[in-house]
């Protein structure tokens, strides 16, 4: 069975990011992701990373596909 929770690391790897980036993202609220332990280490579901994935990448294809205002004329 696939692990539920992955590490700060793990999302780092997947997304080809820092580790200040991902804290970044999980610190913000864009990438949902709980404390667990005395110590708080950050743990991410991975579910909620493909989540994340795909909400980029409808962002991103409603960019490419919208008209940009400076453009128009």
């Amino acid at each position: 069975m696939p692990a539920r929770f992955l590490t700060l690391a793990d999302v780092t790897e997947v997304l080809n990011i820092s580790m200040p980036q991902a804290y970044a993202l999980v610190r913000s609220g864009e990438l949902p992701a709980i404390q667990i332990g005395g110590r708080g280490v950050w743990r991410v579901e991975a579910a909620r990373l493909e989540e994340y994935i795909a909400r980029l990448y409808d962002e991103t294809r409603e960019r490419t596909l919208r008209p940009d205002a400076e453009h128009e004329g």
